[in-house]
């Protein structure tokens, strides 16, 4: 039920219950006149005059209960959020606030049961029905259409939320060993003969997805062909010795285990081990991709637990300033333009710019690079022949 509609037909109750009581009031002064005959009342008043008055006061009172009734507390509402893990921190931080301006504003508590994992199995979680998620937050746009072509989320959830549904952003990094031994710089420097890289599966893992569009977008993108990009990738992956299952996997082969020479990962990801003390040392290439990531109301879900509006204002305040200043501070390139310019100081300046959509739109990227037998599966025979 939307805003206007409870409204209207809180409205329309106690109309009704005023005419009600109205009513009854009147019947039963017209009976007790009857009986007691009496035509008129002090200062010579009319038997009207009496009962306008009288119905005047007992419509106020009503009108006041109402009034007293709609200021008092609404029932708790719960929030389920489903979102990849390194969006943690920052909810953390984000979410507080929101439910201290919602019970401000709304006289209502709202409390979260709050889900983080990788985003491809947190998507199929929802898809199956083991998380009834009422917003996701995801790592990638093409996870959240796998839960719109179940059926959970309506077509063109995109166009629902400002910045088209994407409320954090990130870049891709090159981790390397301290003081850099290879001489990364750029990601042409990752087909060398003698580097090393630890990488996970795009079929199973989003920064995966994320790294080989950058790589491949490193040359389309800059006035290469798809056969260049075809030959530069399959150099690159030549230098993978194994593909792990997910980017947690392959950190720790990196980091935990001291496997190979670098590492892809978000710029966020960098950015809050610095902060925690682990110095990780990195370069942000020059040519890079925005790593969007996407919120939307799951739909089907909020209209079975009747959450729609409280989950429509939580998406709307994670594009607030305030919301955004929090994932600047993690890390995160904000899409807020208010926040944009003050948070842009911190962070490596990126010459060319590309998205997704640059690549040719998610529908057709999966299509073309992941699917059995597309572009990656391609490069990674080759690579390994």
């Amino acid at each position: 039920m939307s805003k206007w509609q409870h409204m209207k037909k809180s409205g329309m109750y106690w109309m009704e219950q005023i005419q009600t009581y109205v009513i009854k009031v009147w019947r039963g002064i017209r009976h007790w006149s009857h009986r007691s005959q009496i035509a008129s009342w002090s200062n010579g008043r009319s038997l009207r005059d009496f009962v306008c008055l009288f119905l005047l006061g007992a419509t106020l009172s009503v009108a006041i209960a109402a009034c007293q009734s709609s200021s008092a507390s609404k029932p708790d509402v719960k929030l389920n959020l489903v979102s990849f893990s390194v969006t943690q921190a920052a909810h953390d931080q984000i979410i507080p606030k929101f439910v201290a301006k919602w019970k401000k504003e709304h006289n209502q508590n709202v409390t979260f049961e709050r889900s983080y994992g990788g985003s491809g199995s947190q998507a199929d979680a929802v898809i199956k029905g083991s998380i009834e998620a009422d917003v996701v937050h995801l790592a990638l746009p093409l996870d959240v259409n796998k839960i719109q072509q179940a059926g959970l989320i309506q077509p063109n959830w995109e166009v629902e939320a400002a910045k088209g549904s994407i409320v954090s952003r990130s870049v891709a990094t090159i981790v390397t060993r301290p003081g850099n031994p290879k001489g990364i710089k750029t990601w042409e420097d990752l087909a060398k003969d003698d580097v090393k890289l630890i990488a996970a599966n795009p079929k199973t893992s989003g920064i995966a997805i994320w790294e080989f569009l950058a790589l491949w977008g490193s040359v389309t993108q800059t006035g290469g062909d798809e056969a260049k990009a075809l030959d530069f990738a399959t150099k690159v992956y030549k230098n993978v010795p194994v593909l792990t299952a997910s980017a947690r996997d392959a950190s720790d082969l990196f980091f935990q285990q001291g496997k190979g020479d670098v590492l892809i990962n978000y710029e966020n990801e960098v950015f809050l081990a610095e902060q925690k003390g682990e110095k990780q040392p990195y370069v942000v290439p020059g040519v890079n991709i925005s790593i969007d990531n996407p919120v939307t109301v799951v739909d089907k879900n909020v209209e079975k637990h009747g959450t729609r509006e409280v989950a429509e204002a939580f998406i709307d305040f994670l594009y607030s300033a305030e919301a955004q200043q929090e994932f600047a501070k993690l890390g995160y390139r904000p899409v807020n333009p208010n926040v944009v310019e003050e948070a842009s100081k911190k962070y490596p300046q990126i010459q060319t710019f590309f998205t997704a959509l640059d690549l040719g739109g998610w529908d057709s990227l999966q299509k073309k690079f992941f699917t059995d037998g597309g572009i990656f599966d391609k490069v990674w025979t080759a690579s390994k022949a």
